[in-house]
């Protein structure tokens, strides 16, 4: 007899109520499915997916795994149909055997049940196949448009998002929407063997058919009862998990500081307090989910029952045959496994919708730059000069300029507007390249040609040389050239296995001057047309410092390059200081030629305010100088201070 308990894609649950096909498939004993059995992960162009909500992705994602599904779903309807015949084949073999004895009839019946059963067997193993492929390719699908979003809407999404949904969207989320593909196949499967087994025991015995074709659906849908609270206390839970995973990572990201100012118990009490809630909200999933089990095995049982008990008394009576008899608790055995099947569907069906909500989510978030399509500006020519019309800094070609100001976050944020990471700014502070705004430019073009690398370094988790080599067409020579340009050649010494070494998440294991060299050095190897360095050589020593100020001009030398600092030992080696005050350019020229007053008395001591902290207070220049200034210079009154 064929049960629940002989089949051979059976699931188990994970911790928590979850279903992963990665736990569902290890009971069985075929050969492990391989990328190159299916098709290579991930995906060249995920594509372009409906955001109108949980159904159109769903529908979506088949469309585009069409092919591998229809193969699943043919394979679960050729296990299931097989299954479905073997009863009543059995049913007819008992019969014939005891009307003629061991015979051709008989033999023939034998037969018969030991190909349905290699051919069941056939399609159960290469159905297994299809299904990990269709859960690995609308979980990949998945996973790379949340990263592919992440990665193009910038500051947007953490402006929108919490990063613990985000994580959770790729963690969790991706891998209950494809568990809704992987078990699909074995729900069309058990369908085509509900009907076939009505059909059958219509043709054994009316009564024993209605029973089949009225009994299950009301089982199935006494068990759907319970999906719309199970789904309602999944949502509840997952946003409850999301919040846990921000608060997570906000605190450990911030320990340093909550240790500083003495706030570990104060946060700590909210993490265990959200725990709790979060603890609390997977008491809730439980319930409802041990009801759905224990009922998934009551409503089924008594089903049983009821066909075995009406086909016992039919058989008594002699209206139903003794193969007829076997036939029917055959059936009536088998019929717990499509239950079982079309509630794991149910479940899986919940889980999914839950966690494409929350991949939608983050699928919506539009991305602060190039969100317009058809930017279809044709790009300048190499060369042409990159200008911030609000306050009128210009990057010329072939110079490394210098952009100083009093308040180190205003020339951060024109250093930002000249790279284009967000085209709303833009609209009210248009930068030119070339004389045509960036918006109007293709985004990619543009990361191309002008790199903006900010004050605060960001590192990643892998290999330092695949950290360094961000664009992938650096030799191990040049990488090395860029770690002694950025005077960072002590961090091979601090990574084991210096270049094939691995970093830890941020580059935790280096010194903050470390990360700052190795992040200089990762904007060296980009090699673009417009580098802009912001704040390169805060967090290093002055002897550093001025190894790399000069060895940084040199290597930049004749091609456009702007740092944002005010340290006199870097200011000392470019071709060109720009100043700037409340947002404007107010003088621009050599350093020495800023110091000497070659701009007039008032911007010389302006400059003087920023960079004189680190300079000698003798300095014959300071006789020139006198403590009135004019607060309302412009471009306009710009002076160029003798700068070429």
């Amino acid at each position: 007899m064929v049960g629940p308990a002989t089949q051979t894609r059976a699931s188990r649950a994970a911790p928590g109520g979850a279903t992963t096909p990665g736990k569902a498939f290890q009971r069985c004993q075929y050969r492990p499915v391989t990328l190159s059995d299916v098709r290579s992960l991930p995906l060249a162009d995920p594509g372009t997916p409906p955001l109108r909500g949980p159904l159109a992705y769903l529908g979506w994602l088949a469309r585009r795994q069409w092919g591998i599904l229809l193969a699943a779903v043919a394979c679960g309807v050729v296990q299931f149909a097989c299954q479905a015949f073997l009863p009543y084949l059995t049913g007819r073999a008992i019969d014939d055997g005891l009307e003629q004895g061991f015979g051709p009839d008989l033999l023939r019946a034998a037969g018969s049940l030991l190909a349905l059963g290699l051919l069941s067997a056939g399609a159960s193993a290469l159905g297994h196949r299809f299904d990990v492929a269709n859960w690995l390719r609308a979980a990949f699908t998945t996973s790379q448009l949340v990263g592919r979003t992440s990665a193009r809407a910038g500051h947007a999404i953490t402006a929108e998002l919490p990063t613990g949904e985000v994580v959770s969207a790729v963690a969790n989320d991706a891998l209950r929407v494809g568990e809704v593909f992987a078990v699909m196949a074995r729900f069309v499967g058990s369908l085509t063997a509900y009907g076939a087994v009505a059909v059958l025991m219509l043709r054994v015995s009316v009564p024993l058919g209605l029973v089949v074709l009225l009994g299950l659906p009301t089982v199935a849908a006494a068990l759907g009862l319970l999906v719309k609270p199970l789904q309602r206390r999944q949502s509840e839970q997952r946003e409850a998990s999301g919040r846990l995973t921000t608060l997570g990572a906000d605190t450990v990201s911030g320990l340093r500081v909550l240790r500083g100012i003495g706030g570990e118990s104060v946060f700590t009490g909210r993490y265990r307090s959200q725990s709790q809630l979060v603890r609390e909200r997977g008491e809730h999933v439980a319930v409802t989910q041990s009801w759905l089990d224990a009922l998934q095995v009551l409503l089924p049982g008594s089903f049983v029952i009821a066909l075995v008990w009406m086909g016992a008394h039919m058989a008594l009576a002699g209206t139903i045959t003794p193969g007829q008899l076997v036939t029917t608790y055959g059936y009536a055995a088998f019929l717990g496994w499509p239950v079982q099947n079309a509630t794991e569907f149910l479940q899986a069906t919940t889980r999914a919708l839950v966690g494409t909500r929350k991949v939608l989510a983050v699928l919506r978030v539009v991305p602060a730059a190039g969100a317009v399509p058809g930017a279809t500006a044709a790009m300048p020519p190499a060369g042409s000069p990159l200008v911030d019309e609000v306050s009128g800094v210009t990057l010329t070609t072939g110079r490394v300029v210098a952009l100083v100001s009093a308040d180190p976050d205003e020339s951060a944020r024109i250093a930002t507007r000249l790279g284009r990471f967000d085209d709303g700014d833009e609209a009210t502070t248009p930068v030119l390249l070339g004389g045509v705004p960036l918006r109007d430019l293709p985004l990619a073009e543009v990361r191309r040609r002008v790199v903006v690398a900010e004050a605060m370094p960001q590192l990643f988790s892998g290999t330092l040389a695949a950290g360094l080599d961000v664009r992938g067409v650096a030799s191990r020579e040049d990488l090395l050239a860029a770690l002694d340009l950025a005077d960072a050649h002590d961090v091979l010494d601090s990574v084991p296995e210096g270049l094939d070494g691995e970093l830890p998440e941020k580059g935790r294991s280096l010194s903050g001057g470390q990360r700052q060299r190795v992040a200089l050095a990762r904007a060296l190897l980009t090699d673009p047309e417009i580098l802009v360095l912001v704040e390169p050589t805060s967090a290093v020593d002055a002897h550093t410092e001025a190894r790399i100020a000069a060895r940084l001009a040199d290597a930049r030398r004749g091609r456009t390059t702007l740092l944002v600092t005010a340290s006199p030992l870097v200011l000392d080696h470019v071709d060109e200081v720009q100043l700037v005050q409340d947002g404007v350019l107010v003088a621009r020229g050599t350093h020495a030629a800023l110091l000497d007053g070659a701009a007039g008395p008032e911007v010389a001591a302006r400059y003087r305010a920023v960079v004189g902290r680190q300079l000698d207070d003798d300095l014959p220049v300071e006789q020139t100088f006198d403590d009135t200034h004019d607060d309302h210079l412009s471009p306009a009154d710009l002076t160029t201070g003798g700068a070429g």
